[in-house]
C-alpha cells in the first residue's frame, strides 16, 4: 500500500505523521456502479489537460481554499476519465476481456469509480471532506500501480484472439489516459502535503499546549521551506534534464555491469544548465527507457569504449520542430488530425475513446483547458550512439505495443513475475523493468513516447542501419504559471 506520508516524501515534504491521515483504505466509502452510471459519465466529453492546468492553485503552500479548489477541481475529472477506460475495456472481444489479468485491470477501474461516486454530486468544502478525499486518490494510486505489467501479461495470454494492430491501438490509447488519471490524483496528493492546513492541523494535533510557540514556529518554518521549494505538486518547475540524465546512466550502468560486466559511458554536450518546468518521473522513465536500448546496443556491437553522445538543446519548441517530431511518427494507427501545433490533442492523451466511440473529436477546448502558447519554452535532448543502428524489419514495428527482440520463453518468464515491472519505474523503485534485464516485453519505447506527447512533445528516431542511432526527445514546459 502506498501511503500518503510516501507522496509526501518524494515531493520533498517529509512531515510528521498526522492523526487525520491515518485513514485506512479498508475505511473508504464507496457507492454501487451501475451501467447507467458508467454510461452517463462516459458521455461526458473529455478536454485535453495542460502542465498549467495542474498549477493553476498557485505555490504551495496551499491555503485551506485553494486545496479545497484542487480537490474539486480533481474530482471533476476523474469519474468521467475511469468510465471511459471502462467503457473502453467492454469494447474488447468477450474473450479477451474474460482474461483474468484484463479482467483485473477491469474491476480495478470499477472500484476506483466505486470510491469517487460518493463525492460526484457534491462539493468538497471542509477539511475533514479534504483529508477523506485524499485517502481515496491515494488508494486510486496504488490500485493501478500495475495496470501495465498486469495488461501485459493479459494481452500475451490473449494473443490468439485479438490481433496486434489491435492490441497497439488499445494500449496505445489505454496507458495514454492511464497517464492523466494517474498523474492528476498524485498532483493533489502532493498539494494535500504541502498545504498550510494539513501542517496547522498536524501542530495543533500533535503539539502540547505548553509548547505552541514552538508549534507556531514549526508551521512558519514548513511554509518557507514550501515556498522555497521549485516544485508544484510533483511538477519541477526548475527541472534540469542533465541531473535526471545521470541519474538514469548510473542506474542503467549499473544493469550493464551485471549482465554483460562492462558499462558504456555518456558525454554530455550542449547547454547542460538547461532548466524546464516538467515531471520528473516522466522524464526519468522516458531516459531510462532509451538509455537501456542505446546502453545495450552499443555493449552489443562491440562498442562500449565509444562514449554515447547526449546533448542538450533550450528551445522554445518552435512551430516546425514541433510538426517535424510529429509527422516522423505518422505509422501510428489511425492518426487523425495530429499535427496541429501548440495543441495538446485529445490523441496525445489516450481521450479519444476508438474502442467505445464515445469521444469522438480530437481536440477540445473549455475555460479551464488551454492550448499550449506557441511560445513555450522546452528542450530538445538528442541521444547518439554507435551501435549499429535499427534493422529495417524491427524499425517499422518500433512503436508497437509487445514488439521485444526477447523470445518467447524470456517473455513468460518477465511475465510471470510478481514485480511492479515497468511501473516500477514510475513509482521510484525496483530499477527499470522491475530488474536487471535491459530488454523487456516491448513497452517500455511507445511508453516512453506516450509520456514524451502527453503535453506537447515527441520522441523521433534515426537509424543509420550498421552504424548507430539518433534519438531525438523532445519536451515542452508549463510555460506561463
Amino acid at each position: 500500500m502506498l501511503s500518503l506520508r510516501a507522496v509526501a516524501r518524494h515531493n520533498g515534504f517529509p512531515l510528521p505523521r498526522p492523526p487525520l491521515s491515518r485513514q485506512s483504505t479498508r475505511h473508504i466509502q464507496t457507492a454501487t456502479v451501475t451501467d447507467s452510471d458508467i454510461a452517463r459519465l462516459a458521455s461526458q466529453p473529455l478536454h485535453p489537460l495542460t502542465l498549467a492546468d495542474l498549477c493553476k492553485h498557485g505555490h504551495p503552500p496551499l491555503s485551506k481554499q485553494a486545496l479545497f479548489n484542487s480537490a474539486n477541481f480533481t474530482l471533476s475529472l476523474l469519474p468521467a476519465r475511469l468510465a471511459h477506460r471502462i467503457q473502453s475495456l467492454r469494447s474488447l472481444p468477450y474473450i479477451v476481456v474474460a482474461n483474468p489479468n484484463v479482467h483485473k485491470i477491469h474491476g480495478n477501474y470499477v472500484h476506483s469509480l466505486s470510491t469517487l461516486l460518493p463525492y460526484a454530486e457534491r462539493r468538497i468544502e471542509t477539511l475533514q471532506d479534504e483529508i477523506a478525499f485524499t485517502a481515496v486518490m491515494a488508494d486510486l494510486v496504488q490500485t493501478h500501480s500495475n495496470t501495465i505489467s498486469i495488461l501485459a501479461r493479459g494481452f500475451l495470454e490473449a494473443r490468439k484472439y485479438i490481433t496486434a494492430r489491435e492490441v497497439t491501438r488499445f494500449l496505445d490509447e489505454h496507458l495514454r489516459a492511464r497517464i492523466g488519471t494517474r498523474l492528476i490524483a498524485e498532483q493533489h496528493l502532493a498539494l494535500h502535503f504541502s498545504s498550510r492546513p494539513h501542517h496547522d492541523l498536524h501542530s495543533s494535533s500533535s503539539a502540547p499546549s505548553s509548547s505552541a510557540p514552538s508549534s507556531s514556529s514549526s508551521s512558519q518554518q514548513h511554509n518557507r521551506d514550501a515556498e522555497e521549494s521549485s516544485y508544484i505538486g510533483v511538477i519541477d518547475t526548475a527541472l534540469k534534464p542533465a541531473n535526471i540524465i545521470r541519474n538514469c546512466e548510473a542506474m542503467v550502468g549499473e544493469i550493464c555491469e551485471l549482465k554483460y560486466g562492462v558499462r558504456p559511458t555518456i558525454k554530455m554536450v550542449g547547454e547542460t544548465e538547461t532548466t524546464i518546468a516538467h515531471i520528473p518521473m516522466h522524464l526519468e522513465y522516458i531516459l531510462t527507457e532509451l538509455l537501456k536500448n542505446s546502453f545495450r546496443a552499443t555493449i552489443e556491437a562491440g562498442m562500449e569504449r565509444e562514449a554515447i553522445e547526449i546533448t542538450i538543446a533550450p528551445a522554445p519548441a518552435s512551430e516546425a520542430q514541433t510538426k517535424t517530431l510529429k509527422n516522423k511518427n505518422k505509422n501510428r494507427v489511425e492518426q487523425m488530425a495530429h499535427d496541429h501545433v501548440g495543441v495538446i490533442s485529445n490523441y496525445d492523451q489516450g481521450s479519444v475513446d476508438y474502442a467505445s466511440g464515445s469521444n469522438k473529436p480530437d481536440q477540445a477546448a473549455s475555460g479551464n483547458i488551454r492550448a499550449l502558447a506557441e511560445s513555450t519554452p522546452g528542450v530538445t535532448i538528442r541521444i547518439r550512439d554507435r551501435g549499429g543502428g535499427i534493422s529495417p524489419e524491427n524499425l517499422k514495428n518500433l512503436w508497437e505495443y509487445g514488439f521485444t527482440t526477447f523470445n518467447e520463453e524470456e517473455i513468460n518468464e518477465k511475465t510471470s513475475s510478481s514485480a511492479g515491472g515497468m511501473d516500477a519505474v514510475m513509482a521510484g523503485g525496483g530499477g527499470p523493468g522491475g530488474g536487471s534485464s535491459l530488454a523487456g516485453l516491448g513497452y517500455g519505447l511507445p511508453l516512453g513516447r506516450a509520456y514524451a506527447e502527453y503535453f506537447g512533445g515527441g520522441i523521433a528516431v534515426q537509424s543509420l542501419w550498421g552504424w548507430g542511432t539518433d534519438v531525438y526527445l523532445s519536451l515542452r514546459g508549463v510555460g506561463r504559471v
